[in-house]
């Protein structure tokens, strides 16, 4: 437990460090969001059915706090009656202009009725600890991005029930056609997992998708952001096709 927490604060240290190590004096943003899902599919891995899905942010400068959610619509109908339920809490710092940021998280999936969000002892956890480095080509006609994600304490356990630090490495593309963003997607585990359900036994392509975003004009003023993702799981030979609806301020 020791452990697991001191390793927590050290990473969260480091990036509150280079919050407050900046002079750049800049105004506050929040984020209010909330997404409408007909399937909640994360990383190329099937979680369950339609689902909404919260978000709550803060942001100043180049750090920023999000709280994230989701929960389906099966809880009811459940004959234990409990919900998919997932919070993710991530703290992250971008680095100016350079196209550098640097994450951590937690990530908690154990469902409703789980409860014991507050235990962080190593072998009896249900969060998932994670760090991630990401970079954006500093060029506006080619801005490809690569993330580099690895659990790296909490629930991510192998066979021997020792860490297994998990990674996960995703390339990104945004473009657009006329009035239609698009972004397409490459993940893959650079080596075997235990916990995330890809199965694999080395490295494995997992998480291939390209993702549309439009609006649809309702009146003058407003218009409801959409949006369709067609994904392929190569590891696991499946396929989804999501259609989302997003609310926000």
């Amino acid at each position: 437990m020791k452990q697991v927490k001191r390793t927590f604060f050290v990473i969260a240290a480091i990036v509150a460090a280079c919050f407050f190590g900046t002079n750049d004096v800049k105004a506050q943003e929040f984020t209010v969001q909330g997404d409408l899902v007909s399937s909640y599919v994360w990383r190329g891995v099937y979680q369950t059915g339609a689902s909404f899905q919260p978000t709550l942010g803060f942001g100043i400068g180049g750090f920023s706090l999000t709280a994230w959610g989701s929960t389906d619509f099966d809880g009811y109908k459940s004959t234990e009656g409990q919900a998919n339920k997932e919070i993710d809490l991530t703290a992250a710092y971008a680095f100016g202009e350079s196209g550098l940021s640097l994450s951590v998280a937690s990530l908690w999936w154990a469902g409703q009725g789980a409860r014991q969000y507050f235990n962080f002892k190593s072998h009896e956890t249900a969060h998932f600890f994670e760090a991630g480095l990401a970079y954006t080509l500093p060029c506006e006609k080619f801005p490809l991005s690569i993330a580099w994600y690895t659990m790296f304490a909490g629930a991510d356990k192998n066979e021997e029930g020792a860490q297994n630090y998990s990674s996960y490495c995703e390339v990104n593309y945004p473009f657009s056609v006329k009035s239609v963003g698009l972004n397409a997607t490459v993940g893959f585990v650079p080596y075997e997992t235990y916990t995330v359900g890809y199965g694999n036994s080395g490295f494995a392509f997992t998480n291939v998708a390209l993702k549309a975003t439009t609006a649809i004009r309702i009146t003058d003023s407003f218009s409801l952001p959409i949006f369709a993702q067609a994904i392929w799981n190569p590891c696991l030979e499946d396929t989804h096709l999501v259609f989302g609806i997003t609310l926000k301020s």
